[in-house]
């Protein structure tokens, strides 16, 4: 493949509640470019998960030829367990497509995604899909868009036909009729707006170039004196406000039945922004300092590893874009965060749903690689001689955890080697084995995410597992100073053991995480062994002591001790760390701090009360309530985590299944008294089962 112009190239993701039909849109394209024979088979769902659930589980990359551009479409997931697939989706397209399933409206994710792309800067188009169901309308929609992303939609096209009789559109800036053959091929014909449609045509048509021309003062001015625009002005008009994000162009359709599909990719060649049009990125040096990046070819290599995918077969397969510079096969890079030297020996594109091999990727391809050395998502390639590190997000916490066992004892390695592959596959994923307890624990967003990692275990890596129940990441803190001293003194043949400290034990604001204070004077612990020490405390800070949960927010005081000049060691006063703060911890008022979430319920104003009732009787916090448009009011809370495993189910009880939620972490608070004893108890339950 020869080497493709940056002014030709288009990266765009498809963002949208789960069940909007963004799949089915990929299919629509891959069809109309000759790649598959049907809709319906949704190609970008690969994975074993995603076949059984008729659902996407990860981001799947098409290139799609139009009109003589490229087009690297993103086919995003639609659940929230699913964050950092979906923002990393985002992140890598200058152009961002919210589907809007017509007969639904602005649905739960669809408002998070679509805040997502704003929050991140990016230019929005929006299509409403499924106007062929029934119930399916848009003009009351647009409002609440506008609000979303304070911009002010513009819708460019208008429905022909409504519901099952939908069968195209007017193009409101060709002053045209495109209607579609009925049989999913997604040929249609150009013709002259229908008499009955005349009226309402002209009405949005109005509309329409009064939004385009608010944004240009010469147009508005010529304007208003009567004079006629042309499609080109109209269209330059439009695609300006819209790289400037003062518009977002609306556009109607259904990909089920393949209409609309094909103007929404000329939408993005005649409007869309190119790799090369976005604003520099900011980025900070290794060593510190900042620096940007600017989307030109004459830059060093730059690079932002975006997806990772696992075959038993292949290995790992990486995906980035590319941000700065060029790369040729042959040429050595860096993953920075790994401070790994990698080599391009074979450089892919997606062309269609295949790959195709190039010699050079340059700024805005999005390119696959094969068998790197050591590479993870959310890490940076670049070029040896300029190392950066980008960072897109503050990725939220993992929150939900569940225990895993080999079904297998000789599976144990298998799972390491599968958990370890695919925590480089998302940054939203982690897991941990306890060696005291022999228990392996994975931590993600939600049930969903949990699920989806744990059937990939499966797939990919041949494991069978046994689950245990979800876990709550409790950690443990201190309610008051207090003073602990330990001597660790042990006499064997030959050289013996001694480390002696005193230290202070403090509690720290919530959130503060760790603080370590030296205050040794005199010597009294030579200063090479008091890294010993911290490492010691940070070692017993692992487990605490209410109920071998880590301990969090506490300050410690190293200010006295004692060495030997022949038994001390590393060892001694890592020992002697450890256990005095062990120590004392026991008597500084230790408790227990539990997770817990900001929530956001969405329900029918007339189960409203109910909602905040069952919210309240969670030990959660009410913080206000408002409408939410359409006869919905979004009631705000704090609410332990704990209480919210299986709000899920009984919030569908209360709104009939009208009802949604959303929750994101806000931080630790201690737990009560009574809530503390029991998980004491459970905890205790829990260990012994393991020892």
């Amino acid at each position: 493949m020869d080497k493709i112009p940056v002014e030709v190239k288009r990266n765009v993701s498809l963002v949208g509640h789960h069940g909007c039909g963004k799949t089915h849109m990929v299919d629509a394209m891959l069809l109309g470019a000759g790649f598959i024979d049907r809709t319906g088979i949704f190609a970008t769902d690969t994975e074993a998960i995603e076949k059984e659930k008729k659902a996407t589980f990860s981001t799947g990359v098409v290139a799609i030829p139009h009109k003589d551009h490229r087009i690297n479409v993103i086919d995003t997931p639609g659940m929230s367990d699913l964050h950092a697939e979906v923002t990393n989706g985002i992140w890598t397209s200058e152009n961002v497509v919210l589907v809007i399933n017509a007969s639904a409206g602005v649905e739960i994710q669809t408002e998070r995604f679509g805040a997502l792309a704003r929050d991140l800067g990016k230019n929005v188009i929006v299509f409403f899909n499924m106007m062929d169901k029934d119930r399916a309308a848009f003009e009351e929609t647009l409002e609440h868009i506008g609000d979303l992303f304070d911009r002010k939609p513009v819708a460019i096209q208008s429905p022909i036909g409504s519901e099952s009789g939908f069968k195209g559109v007017v193009d409101l800036i060709r002053n045209k009729a495109v209607e579609y053959a009925t049989d999913g091929t997604g040929k249609s014909e150009v013709k002259d707006i229908p008499q009955d449609l005349s009226g309402s045509a002209e009405v949005a048509r109005t509309t329409m170039i009064e939004n385009i021309v608010e944004t240009d003062e010469a147009l508005l001015e010529r304007y208003f004196e009567g004079e006629e625009l042309s499609e080109t002005e109209l269209m330059e008009a439009l695609k300006k406000a819209y790289k400037t994000r003062q518009l977002i162009p609306v556009l109607v359709g259904s990909a089920l039945k393949n209409i609309g599909v094909d103007l929404l990719l000329d939408c993005l060649v005649s409007v869309g922004v190119t790799p090369a049009e976005v604003e520099e990125i900011a980025a900070t040096m290794p060593s510190g300092g900042d620096i940007t990046v600017h989307p030109v070819e004459e830059e060093p290599f730059t690079a932002y590893i975006f997806k990772s995918v696992v075959d038993p077969f292949v290995g790992k397969t990486t995906y980035m874009k590319v941000l700065s510079g060029t790369l040729s096969q042959g040429d050595t890079f860096v993953i920075v965060e790994q401070e790994s030297s990698e080599k391009a020996n074979h450089i892919y594109v997606p062309d269609g749903v295949n790959d195709v091999e190039i010699k050079t990727a340059t700024v805005g391809d999005i390119l696959k690689m094969t068998k790197l050395k050591k590479s993870a998502v959310g890490n940076t390639a670049t070029h040896k001689d300029r190392q950066l590190l980008l960072k897109i997000t503050e990725w939220p916490e993992p929150m939900i955890s569940k225990s895993i066992q080999p079904k297998s004892k000789g599976d144990i390695d298998k799972i390491s080697n599968g958990l370890g592959k695919l925590t480089e596959s998302d940054p939203t994923f982690s897991w941990e084995h306890d060696s005291e307890t022999g228990e392996t624990v994975i931590y993600g967003l939600g049930a969903v995410h949990l699920d989806a990692m744990i059937e990939r275990l499966k797939e990919l890596f041949s494991v069978e597992v046994e689950i245990g129940k979800p876990k709550i990441a409790y950690r443990e803190t201190v309610r008051k100073k207090n003073v602990s001293e330990y001597k660790h003194k042990k006499q064997t043949g030959g050289h013996g053991q001694y480390g002696h400290v005193q230290i202070e034990i403090e509690p720290l604001e919530r959130g503060a995480g760790f603080e370590f204070i030296d205050k040794i004077v005199g010597g009294v612990i030579p200063k090479n062994y008091i890294p010993a020490v911290e490492k010691g405390i940070l070692e017993a800070m692992k487990r605490g002591v209410v109920a071998s949960y880590p301990v969090v927010d506490v300050k410690v005081t190293l200010f006295y001790g004692s060495y030997h000049d022949v038994d001390s060691s590393d060892m001694s006063f890592q020992i002697a760390g450890s256990h005095a703060f062990k120590n004392g911890m026991k008597d500084a008022d230790p408790v227990i701090l539990e997770p817990v979430m900001e929530v956001a319920v969405f329900a029918p104003d007339d189960r409203a009360g109910d909602v905040m009732g069952e919210i309240t009787s969670r030990r959660g916090r009410p913080m206000g309530m408002e409408p939410a448009g359409k006869g919905i009011s979004r009631v705000m809370a704090q609410v332990p985590l704990a209480e919210m495993l299986d709000f899920s189910n009984k919030l569908s009880s209360i709104t009939s299944g009208r009802g949604y939620f959303t929750m994101k972490f806000s931080g630790y608070q201690e737990a009560p008294h009574d809530v503390q004893q029991k998980i004491i108890v459970e905890r205790q339950r829990e260990l012994e089962a393991k020892s």
